[in-house]
Parts: structure tokens; C-alpha cells; sequence
């Protein structure tokens, strides 16, 4: 027995050691590298003469990245790893475009978009506009890629010349929506779902009382994303001479044309005049040096990448002074839930104060509220749609602008708004509301486990252990429908309709921006400087300055933010991740399903949520 213990002894000394001396060197290597970014300068980046401006965004295109703690940025970075879900900013996609077209030092612009993960339509058509206006320079657009995904080939559809690699394929799928369904799964396991809602056509339950699609739900998506696909497919073949038969979604022409390319990827993609041509990398690193001359410490073309370029050029001044008159704009993307959240999930209580902030502001003269947001807790809306009162008795004009969805929640926070500014793919409406609850006391009694006890009242009384009473369910069905009417007749208030008309269009349908504007729920059609024009004209501002409202940083937070920021530049920089293999998108898309019940905070259990309305 002595020898086992102190064989085992031994073991834990070595392995207790070994565990120190990782801990230490991982300590020692991070404070190296913070000293060194604290005590050396930077080497400033230089635009090579007559360079590439290379686009190569990797991730989801965001209008407002999700905050991720600077600490496990860092070492994250540090050990080589990746974010999950990536994200790119629209607007450093916007700039460095624009900034490219008069720059005398790009001479042209690759498209490398094998990492991008996609967004909504109406920023790959902000993104393809500012393409459009980069051929007006006469610098050629060059899009090159081993395969395209269909948001990927929308933006390479906007260059001069297209290649694919001889192996690729373009991938264009058309657009859809398929939800899973839990009925089945939740009676195995015996818990009773409880919902309750107002609006024929608010289907964001029906995964968990049904085991398809309703007839209503059915003909809400189809609409919807026709009208998305029928945009979508405009802007393509403004671009491109695109065999039509292709765009048609008919499967018996694709099946011809198809076997007309021998069943070849990449033939196909030629012959229905997707791509111009079939290249290899290495021809195409030729061209390229042919195009813009050699970089022989790159030992390949003269280039640099687009957050490169915009930091090499971030010297352009300012605009305007904090004295200036000012729009403030605010960011809401992301689900909307109770309380205060970080940015990526819309907080009642934290966007509200954002709100509120640029009230007390003696320089704010108008507010554009950017909305990208699907909606979320019925109670968080309403705290948010309040402060958006406060402004407008304070005198200074609200303008919503909605980005790629504001819908059920989303547009709820917008309703009362001066003017409402929509693209034409927007996603918008879903005027309706939904509670839901679980109960397990058929689960429990499974297991042998039984609930009882003692009230002094005989209120209704919602208890996930046991069976939900009738008057709890008439209670709670008669507060979804009281929500329901106060959504309707807040909407008809702010948007001068009857609440009829804003019933009719209402019941949970969703609509695109275009449609929306037709049916009076939205002003006007542009996208967001569209909307700073506005508000500069209800604030009758000439000269003024757009301000982003943040939320403020604890001290703690900058700190960490500002140290291990500079640290992380002499990192080496990471490797691309891969796109994610088919299985894993199918696991990572089931867990984003049930993740969302997290997000389910509402005090009351009343949601006003669009569940066709995914904001990226």
C-alpha cells in the first residue's frame, strides 16, 4: 500500500510541477508582450505605390460588432484560436472602398471573400453600391475565389472580371427559411409547452406546438422571401449577363444546363456566365503582378488589406468639433431583452440610456436610431420607445432607420419615431405578441417526484412544477391580447392610421421595406446617410456633426481594452479560419435554436419577436 502511495505521490509532484512551470511561462510570455507594447512604437504601415486594395472581410457583415471581453480576445489570439462567429464592420468595408477611389497610390481592388460569412441584403447592396461607384475611378475590380457562396457572388458580381478556380463552383440557392420543430420531442419528454399569443400570422411558437409549418406562416415566408429573391436576382443581372434559365429556380433547366457542362462545377459556372474565366491561384497571382508590379519582400503582388489600408489613412481629420451641432446616432442590434446587456443583444435598460445620454447632451439637435434587431421582450421595447418620448418633448426629432430587419420588437422601438426610414429589403412589421411557458409536472410525476404545498390566495399562479390552471391561462392570454391592442394602437397613434388599418397589416405579418412603405408603416426608403439627411431637415441643421453614442466603458474595461489592444499587434496575425463543414453547421444551427430560449426575459413572459427575422 506504501508503494502505490507514493508511486502516487510522485505522480502529482511531476504533474503539479509540469502545471506550474506552464502556468509561469504563459505568465512571463503575456508580460513580455505587454511591456513590449507599452514601451516600443509602432512601424507606421505603408501603402505600396500603385498597390491592390485587398477586400477580404472575414465573418458576418455587422453594423455594430457584438462586445467581446479585451482578456479573452487576447489570449485567445494569442494561442491561435478564432471567434466563433466573426464579424466585420460595414462601415470599415464602406471606407476603405471609398477612400481607395481617389487614392492615387490603389490601383485597383482585389475581392478575396472565401471568409465572409454573409449579412443582410441591404448591406451587400450598401457594399455593391460603393463597388459600383470604385469602377467609376476606372480602376478595375478583380473578384477571385476556389468557390463562391451566394452572398459571396453577389459583391464578385460587381467586379470587371470574375474567376474561379478550375475546381470551384458558385453556389446560388435562392433564399428560404427552415425552422425546426420540437412537438414530438417535448411530448416524449412530457413537458407541457403553454402559448398564447395575438396575430394569425405570429408563428414564432409554433416550433414548439407543431411539428410543421402553418398555412399562415407558410404564406408569410413565401412572400417575403420572393420578393427578397426577386431583389436579389435584379441586382445580378444588372451586373451580369447571366443565362437566365439559371435565375429562374426551375430545376428541370438547371438539371439541362447543368449536364449541357458535363456535370462540371466550373464549366457550368462559365457557361451560364457567372464567372469570366477559370484560373488557377498561380495564374492569377501573375496577373496580378502583372497588373500592379512585384513586392519583393512580399515576394507576390503590391498590396495591402482593407484594415490595413484604413489604418495606414485614419489621419483624414475629424468631422467637425464637440461643439458642433450634433446627430447622435445610436446603434440597437440584436435581440431586445430585459435589463442592461453588452452590444450584440439590445438591453432595455442599456439602450435606453444611450437614449437618455444623448438627451442631457446640450449639443444633440437629433437622433438617428439604428435598428437591426428582430425583436425580443415586449417590456424592454416598451422602456426603450419611451426614451424616444422624452426626446421628442425635449424637442430634438427621432429618426428610426432600419438596416436588414426591425421587426415585431424592432419595430416597436421605431413606431413612434418622427420618420421611419427603411431599405427596400427590409424586413419589418410582425406587429403581434406571444407568451410562452413550460411545465413538468407529466415529467416529474415520470421520475416519481410530485409537487404540492400551500397558498393564501387563489390568484392564478404560474409554477413550472405543476399544471397550469385554466384562469392562469385566461390571465395570461387576456394580457397578450391587452398587449396586442396597446402594440396596434400605439403604431395607428404615431403613424396617424385607424386601428383597423394598422390591425389589418398587422397580426404578426412580416413585410420587406418596399411593402411596408406602401402599407404607411415606414416614410421612406434609403438607407442610413439617408436618414442623418433626414434628421439634419427636421433639426434645421446646415453645419453639424454625426456622433456615435457609445456605451462608456468601466475603468476597468478600458484598461484591459486600451493594454492588451496594443499587445495584441505584435502577435503574429492569425491564420483564416475555414468556413464551417456541413455537420458542424447543422449542430452549431441547433444550438443557436435553443440558445434562444436564454434570451427570454421578459418580467410579464410576453415577447414581441419575429422568428423569420434573423438580423444577419
Amino acid at each position: 500500500m506504501g508503494a502505490v502511495s507514493s508511486t502516487f505521490s510522485q505522480l502529482w509532484r511531476v504533474l503539479n510541477g509540469t502545471r506550474k512551470v506552464i502556468v509561469n511561462l504563459v505568465f512571463f510570455f503575456v508580460l513580455a508582450l505587454i511591456i513590449i507594447a507599452l514601451t516600443s512604437e509602432e512601424d507606421p504601415i505603408v501603402v505600396p505605390d500603385n498597390a491592390i486594395l485587398v477586400l477580404n472581410p472575414q465573418g458576418v457583415i455587422v453594423e455594430e460588432k457584438t462586445y467581446v471581453d479585451p482578456v479573452e480576445a487576447f489570449f485567445e489570439e494569442t494561442f491561435g484560436g478564432q471567434p466563433e462567429n466573426p464579424e466585420v464592420l460595414l462601415s470599415d468595408i464602406l471606407n476603405s472602398i471609398k477612400r481607395a477611389q481617389t487614392d492615387d497610390s490603389i490601383g485597383a481592388l482585389l475581392l478575396n471573400l472565401e471568409n465572409l460569412r454573409g449579412g443582410g441584403v441591404n448591406k451587400l447592396q450598401a457594399i455593391g453600391a460603393a463597388l459600383d461607384e470604385f469602377r467609376q475611378s476606372g480602376k478595375p475590380i478583380i473578384a477571385v475565389g476556389d468557390y463562391y457562396s451566394q452572398s459571396q457572388y453577389y459583391l464578385a458580381a460587381h467586379a470587371d472580371k470574375v474567376y474561379l478556380n478550375p475546381l470551384g463552383g458558385v453556389d446560388l440557392q435562392g433564399f428560404g427559411y427552415y425552422q425546426l420543430y420540437f412537438k414530438d420531442m417535448l411530448a416524449k419528454l412530457k413537458v407541457n409547452s403553454h402559448v398564447f399569443k395575438a396575430g394569425a400570422y405570429k408563428s414564432a411558437v409554433e416550433p414548439y406546438t407543431r411539428n410543421d409549418m402553418s398555412d399562415e406562416a407558410r404564406e408569410a415566408n413565401s412572400e417575403l422571401y420572393m420578393a427578397l429573391w426577386d431583389a436579389f436576382k435584379d441586382d445580378l443581372t444588372a451586373h451580369r449577363a447571366i443565362e437566365p434559365r439559371l435565375l429562374q429556380g426551375d430545376l428541370e433547366d438547371f438539371m439541362a444546363l447543368y449536364e449541357a457542362a458535363d456535370a462540371d462545377s466550373a464549366a457550368f459556372a462559365v457557361q451560364t456566365k457567372l464567372v469570366d474565366a477559370l484560373k488557377t491561384r498561380e495564374e492569377i497571382r501573375t496577373e496580378l503582378i502583372n497588373l500592379s508590379g512585384f513586392d519583393e519582400e512580399k515576394e507576390s503582388y503590391k498590396n495591402i488589406n482593407f484594415l490595413s489600408y484604413l489604418e495606414a489613412t485614419n489621419d483624414a481629420p475629424q468631422l467637425g468639433g464637440s461643439s458642433k451641432p450634433t446627430i447622435a446616432l445610436i446603434h440597437a442590434r440584436g435581440v431586445i431583452m430585459d435589463g442592461y446587456h453588452k452590444p450584440g443583444i439590445i438591453g432595455g435598460d442599456s439602450t435606453a440610456e444611450l437614449l437618455r445620454n444623448a438627451r442631457l447632451n446640450e449639443n444633440t439637435k437629433a437622433v438617428v436610431l439604428r435598428i437591426d434587431s428582430p425583436g425580443g421582450s415586449g417590456f424592454a421595447s416598451e422602456i426603450i420607445r419611451q426614451e424616444v418620448l422624452q426626446l421628442q418633448q425635449a424637442g430634438i426629432p427621432v429618426v428610426a432607420s432600419m438596416s436588414t430587419v426591425a421587426a415585431s420588437g424592432g419595430y416597436w422601438i421605431a413606431a413612434s419615431a418622427d420618420e421611419i426610414w427603411a431599405a427596400p429589403t427590409t424586413i419589418t412589421g410582425s406587429i403581434g405578441v406571444f407568451g410562452m411557458f413550460f411545465t413538468l409536472e407529466d415529467s416529474l410525476a415520470e421520475l416519481g417526484i410530485n409537487s404540492d404545498g400551500f397558498r393564501t390566495t387563489e390568484y392564478p399562479y404560474l409554477n413550472p412544477t405543476r399544471e397550469l390552471s385554466d384562469s392562469a391561462k385566461q390571465l395570461v392570454q387576456s394580457n397578450i391580447e391587452k398587449f396586442y391592442k396597446d402594440f396596434v394602437s400605439l403604431v395607428a397613434e404615431s403613424r396617424e392610421m385607424s386601428f383597423d388599418a394598422v390591425h389589418e397589416v398587422a397580426q404578426g405579418r412580416v413585410w420587406t421595406g418596399s411593402k411596408a412603405q406602401e402599407l404607411g408603416l415606414v416614410d421612406s426608403l434609403g438607407n442610413l446617410n439617408d436618414a442623418v439627411l433626414a434628421a439634419a431637415r427636421l433639426a434645421e441643421l446646415d453645419d453639424y456633426r454625426v456622433a456615435p453614442v457609445e456605451p462608456e466603458l468601466s475603468a476597468k474595461e478600458m484598461f484591459f481594452k486600451e493594454l492588451f489592444g496594443k499587445a495584441a499587434v505584435w502577435l503574429p496575425e492569425p491564420a483564416q479560419q475555414p468556413q464551417r463543414g456541413l455537420v458542424k453547421q447543422s449542430i452549431y444551427r441547433v444550438w443557436r435554436e435553443v440558445e434562444m430560449l436564454d434570451k427570454f426575459n421578459d418580467p410579464q413572459g410576453i415577447y414581441a419577436l419575429c422568428e423569420l427575422c434573423p438580423t444577419d
